[in-house]
């Protein structure tokens, strides 16, 4: 099954394009040199035509290649909204989260997490103890999963409670001079200021001078007043 579906992908690929990608994503693995919207295109028809107990199996079978492309495959393979009985789904995703190593790759499993986390917000628990890791990109993952709650309007009880306990692991991350993490609060904050300005605002009055130059600024991007 595995073949067939990696022999699609490398299909896609284009001349020279392979090494440009190792270079900008910064890969040692091997990378195919396949365009993004091309993976898209493939996944999209794959979801439609697979079960999801078909597409877990496929999307463990893509991580384990190890190829820069079949990974992030592997990732938009569970990317959606509804899924019925997708415990599988999420524990798969899960066991991929202390693997990563590029942005490109996390971020693209961190779309499907988010999607599993706004199905069931008690998997916040999980992503509370990522929070907490000696991996970076644990620790990161832990704000990029959870970007859905940066961009909600007319908060819930629950969600405005989970934004709140999200903006505290932001918090927490401030005196971590590592660019990455400095990139992703500033990320979640920039989110957040085209639905909640005010509470963006608040966040940088309390820890924005602590934050690294560059990502305060990207945080206030939006701000009127900044």
């Amino acid at each position: 099954m595995l073949e067939t579906y990696l022999d699609a992908l490398k299909a896609q690929a284009e001349p020279g394009r392979a090494e440009q990608m190792a270079a900008y994503h910064k890969q040692t693995r091997e990378v195919l040199g396949v365009p993004n919207p091309a993976t898209n295109d493939l996944t999209k028809s794959w979801r439609q035509s697979l079960s999801v107990t078909e597409r877990v199996d496929l999307a463990r079978a893509l991580w384990d290649t190890d190829i820069f492309e079949a990974r992030i495959a592997a990732g938009k393979l569970l990317t959606q909204a509804r899924i019925k009985e997708d415990q599988a789904v999420w524990e798969l995703l899960q066991s991929w989260v202390p693997q990563f190593d590029s942005w490109a790759i996390a971020d693209h499993a961190c779309s499907a997490i988010s999607k599993r986390l706004l199905a069931d917000p008690s998997r916040l628990d999980t992503v509370e103890a990522w929070s907490q890791s000696d991996h970076m990109w644990t620790r990161r993952a832990a704000l990029v999963a959870t970007l859905p709650w940066a961009k909600m309007n007319n908060l819930k009880p629950a969600d405005s409670a989970a934004r709140e306990r999200i903006l505290g692991w932001a918090a927490a991350y401030v005196p971590d001079r590592d660019w990455f993490m400095q990139k992703a609060v500033a990320w979640w904050l920039r989110d957040l200021s085209k639905h909640d300005a005010d509470r963006t605002r608040a966040f940088l009055a309390e820890h924005g001078g602590s934050m690294k130059g560059f990502a305060r600024k990207e945080a206030a991007k939006y701000l009127k007043d900044a």
